[in-house]
């Protein structure tokens, strides 16, 4: 992640291989290049994500992307031209990253609260880091308390991953770092006065100008370490005070890993490739790698899918360089949930072979506390987890891992004070 020279505002500065020329800088917008189709492969489970992304248009070069400096509205800004059809978008938004970053600096940093009614669906469903909120009042409410919290919060947007268009639909994954100092009373206390930097990730659907669900990790474990509050302690307080019924996701059947009692078989090998092609089938590549290695068990997998120099960025702060710290971060989670099983709910992705891809993925699972690796002493307690991911790749190899999961969540599910309520 690169700095603008005054060491403050994080920006992306990322370039594909060979960047297409698809927008000239004094000029109007150029075409961009056509849809990637993604039919259904032979071989593969036709799950119903999977058929979504089947359908969904793959942007596959880079000529709408985060560019720095994105975010700020100028007084008197006229709207640009647009880049992409847009139908039911307000004029003012050139393309779909453009909604998304300016949407974000409109609510938070011009403190436009109101504005989220303009740009949410009354009944929008958001998924974060404490459980499931249904309807925009619950974002209202949330949002300002957030920003009495840190009024001097900035949101920096280091990249936005997108999919789809205005006929089925956008998907984006904004990944942005939140700057900001901690001089108003909240939920956790009263302020601190202490300074905050931490990133966040927020996965969006959005229909003509509206989200209609989204899934945020704010980072909370990390917020509340930076600001001395004892996370453990706040996690409990909170599972106390939500009760079970509000944690995590509570239609816990059998982890779906063993079909049937037979043991976990590795992932199906690809049909042919997109459109037909012999490129990388992105779709297949991800779903195969999170199976492999949460359900199959097969840590190895990390050493084909990532490069040995892969840098990686993990929930509260976590961070690692190379094959080693990536496969310590998924053994520290199969230790903890032994019996922990993972499926991907979404994947959609910007790019091509020779330049590189950008993939966005969503995934869930579920497990039993009955490991000492991240969380201490076993509670027995069955949780949900969730996360999302996002995936830098070059020649067919993951190069950069930016990876968020409901961890504050998942602490409140094990540490609140009621007996276990175990499957029997």
């Amino acid at each position: 992640m690169s700095r603008t020279e005054n060491g403050d505002a994080p920006v992306d500065r990322r370039q594909p291989a060979t960047t297409p020329a698809t927008t000239d800088e004094a000029g109007p917008a150029k075409a961009a290049a056509p849809a990637q189709d993604h039919p259904a492969r032979a071989g593969h489970p036709a799950t119903g994500p999977a058929d979504r992304a089947a359908r969904r248009h793959m942007p596959s070069d880079y000529g709408i992307a985060l560019r720095p400096g994105n975010g700020a509205d100028l007084p008197g800004r006229l709207p640009g031209e647009r880049r992409q059809p847009m139908r039911g978008f307000e004029d003012q938004y050139t393309d779909i990253v453009d909604y998304i970053v300016r949407i974000t600096h409109r609510i938070w940093e011009d403190q436009d609260v109101g504005y989220i009614y303009d740009t949410y669906a009354p009944g929008c469903r958001l998924h974060d880091d404490s459980g499931l909120k249904v309807g925009v009042e619950p974002l209202v409410t949330g949002t300002m308390a957030n920003i009495h919290a840190f009024p001097d919060c900035r949101h920096y947007a280091d990249e936005v991953i997108w999919a789809g268009d205005d006929s089925d639909g956008f998907v984006t994954s904004h990944r942005a770092q939140n700057i900001g100092t901690h001089t108003g009373d909240w939920q956790w206390g009263p302020a601190t006065g202490k300074p905050l930097r931490t990133w966040v990730m927020a996965n969006c659907e959005v229909v003509e100008n509206e989200i209609t669900e989204e899934w945020v990790l704010y980072n909370t474990a990390s917020k509340l370490a930076q600001l001395g509050i004892d996370v453990r302690e706040a996690a409990r307080a909170f599972g106390n005070e939500a009760g079970p019924a509000a944690l995590g996701d509570q239609r816990l059947g059998d982890v779906e890993r063993l079909v049937g009692g037979r043991k976990p078989l590795p992932y199906p090998k690809p049909g042919r490739g997109p459109a037909g092609a012999d490129g990388l089938d992105v779709d297949h590549f991800v779903r195969a790698l999170f199976h492999d290695v949460y359900n199959r068990r097969d840590l190895s997998a990390i050493d084909r899918a990532y490069t040995p120099g892969v840098r990686w960025y993990g929930t509260s702060d976590r961070t690692g360089y190379g094959r080693s710290d990536v496969r310590g971060m998924a053994r520290a989670l199969l230790a903890t949930f032994p019996d922990l099983g993972v499926k991907v709910d979404e994947v959609y992705w910007m790019g091509n072979d020779a330049d590189g891809y950008r993939v966005s993925v969503r995934w869930s699972g579920a497990g039993t506390h009955r490991g000492h690796a991240l969380y201490g002493r076993p509670t027995g307690r069955r949780v949900h987890l969730w996360g999302l991911s996002q995936l830098y790749m070059s020649q067919g190899m993951i190069t950069e891992d930016w990876a968020l999961f409901n961890e504050f969540d998942v602490l409140a599910q094990l540490l609140r004070d009621d007996p276990p309520n175990l499957p029997g």
